[in-house]
């Protein structure tokens, strides 16, 4: 999140705070690396994944390094701010592109179910099961198939 909200604040003009960030997104990388490798050596059912491996997080890793050499190419040659001490908050509360949830209710239940209702739905009070024997299935007797040879003369002439 840190790596993409550098690159939005590098395209609204302010270096300064896309490098501070971008320096975070890079800290969490190299803690989120370390513990992908980890995860990786463990010993279990689950060794055959590699998080480290994962295209995504190759993807980020270079992301996040030429960007933020990108923020301090042009900051020293444009902008010249001064990069924060602490990092930019993150807009946690997302105001574009989601629909706001409905609180779900359930149903008002039916006069008809009552507790007595309920209660006959006793499974241990259910009839004894028929022990009948299902029928046996008929018998199914083999067709003859016939000789299907194929056929030279079909009657079809190419002039």
């Amino acid at each position: 999140a840190y790596c993409y909200h550098g690159q939005t604040l590098l395209a609204s003009d302010k270096c300064g705070e896309a490098i501070r960030s971008l320096q975070e997104s890079e800290k969490f990388f190299a803690k989120a690396e370390a513990l992908c490798k980890e995860y990786g050596e463990t010993k279990g059912p689950g060794t055959t994944a590699k998080p480290s491996g994962h295209l995504f997080f190759r993807k980020l890793g270079s992301l996040i390094k030429n960007t933020l050499e990108k923020c301090q190419r042009e900051n020293g040659f444009i902008y010249f701010q001064k990069v924060p001490a602490e990092a930019p908050q993150l807009e946690l509360k997302a105001n574009y592109g989601l629909v706001e949830p409905v609180p779900f209710e359930f149903p008002a239940l039916n006069t008809h179910w009552t507790a007595e209702t309920v209660a006959a739905f006793d499974l241990t009070k259910r009839p004894k099961e028929d022990t009948a024997k299902p029928k046996p299935d008929e018998e199914v007797k083999p067709l003859k198939e016939p000789d299907i040879k194929p056929q030279k003369d079909s009657g079809c002439q190419i002039s």
